[in-house]
């Protein structure tokens, strides 16, 4: 099987490693032919976008929003004039439910089948290959193509049909950031009360308190490193997409509306490409505090 895969950013590129390090067949493509000829390197293909249409069985993108998978896969001359009928498309990106369920019906046209298979775990997981992959469309597709991102990630598990994928990205989205600010807040309050932060950060950790999200954050916190593992522009965008289809559901988010605002104000204060620990330096600028 030849898997094709455009988008290598700060997921993509260790993500593409993982396909190799499995032995997959790979044909990369990207606008930054730097990091093209890096993998190539290491024994995967560059190749132009038509080209990864009409060589490849499984296309995969990872790419940050539903217009740049939209124009990839469905513009003038996008990847999709190129695939074969009975070819799959397994989009990766972190996008808009309805616009997974828009992209699979034009892609139907074509005999192109379809998978939603957004993920969580952020640049250190698609590093080491622990990414958690949520996944929307037929369940003989899911079959077909499970090992494919079990090659990336160690959890691999189908929502239902297109689009569910996306559904439970939000609500993982969602999850991630009012966890974040509530250890923002948390630690702010440590720090003022004159206890120290990372000896907090250890006498819960093992409680009910404990998370995934706490035992990666904190750390950064406490450190005032807020390097980009996820970046607070993309987690607007992740929220965005979260409001959006909640109004149109009549769904009650109103803590991440709250959430989403403290990070329209960090994007606002020049914080758009740090990692979303940076949620902390909301509440630095509340207090005064110039650190942990």
């Amino acid at each position: 099987m030849k898997i094709g895969l455009i988008g290598l950013g700060i997921m993509g590129k260790p993500m593409a490693r993982n396909l190799l390090k499995a032995g997959y067949d790979l044909t990369v493509s990207t606008r930054n032919q730097a990091t093209v000829a890096e993998l190539v390197a290491e024994g995967a293909t560059g190749a132009t976008y038509a080209q990864v249409g009409e060589t490849c069985d499984v296309v995969l993108t990872m790419l940050p929003s539903h217009p740049q998978v939209e124009s990839v896969m469905l513009g003038e001359d996008g990847v999709a004039a190129h695939m074969k009928p009975g070819s799959i498309f397994i989009d990766m990106s972190s996008v808009n439910p309805v616009a997974s369920k828009r992209i699979a019906g034009e892609l139907a046209k074509k005999g192109i089948e379809m998978l939603d298979a957004p993920v969580s775990g952020g640049e250190p997981k698609a590093i080491d290959g622990t990414l958690s992959f949520m996944v929307g469309g037929k369940q003989e597709i899911f079959d077909r193509c499970r090992d494919i991102l079990l090659a990336m990630g160690t959890s691999v598990v189908r929502c239902g049909e297109v689009g569910a994928g996306n559904t439970a990205k939000l609500a993982n989205q969602i999850i991630v950031a009012c966890n974040i600010q509530a250890l923002s807040e948390a630690l702010t309050l440590a720090k003022m009360a004159g206890v120290e932060p990372q000896l907090v950060f250890e006498a819960i950790r093992g409680g009910l308190a404990g998370s995934t999200v706490m035992e990666a954050k904190a750390p950064m916190m406490i450190a005032g490193d807020f390097t980009p593992g996820f970046k607070i522009d993309l987690h607007i965008k992740d929220l965005n997409n979260a409001l959006d289809c909640a109004h149109a559901l009549g769904a009650p988010l109103s803590m991440t509306a709250q959430v989403q605002e403290v990070l329209q104000w960090l994007h606002n204060n020049g914080c758009g490409q740090e990692d979303h620990s940076a949620i902390l330096k909301h509440y630095q600028k509340l207090t005064g505090l110039s650190a942990l």
